[in-house]
């Protein structure tokens, strides 16, 4: 998680269709959703990351493996956890 204060994006809703959707709450900012994009990314080629800080959503697609997508995460400084359906927000 970083410290800096960039400002969030307007909140838009998750992406339908991604094969993992997780929930980060201590990604704050633009910078903390950059840094979640970019681990994903570089090291599951041909994947494509949502990254919302408003919403403090990530949609992974092309990437069917949780527990990767998660330890990724992870491996960058962040808290993953299974997003709940939209329906029971």
């Amino acid at each position: 998680m970083c410290s800096c204060s960039q400002p969030d994006a307007p909140a838009e809703p998750a992406p339908k269709g991604a094969d993992v959707t997780l929930k980060v709450d201590d990604m704050t900012c633009g910078h903390c959703a950059a840094t979640v994009t970019k681990a994903v990314e570089s090291a599951i080629p041909g994947t494509r990351v949502v990254a919302d800080p408003a919403t403090r959503l990530v949609s992974v697609f092309g990437a069917p493996d949780l527990r990767k997508v998660k330890d990724l995460i992870a491996a960058a400084g962040y808290t993953p956890v299974e997003a709940r359906s939209s329906t029971s927000w």
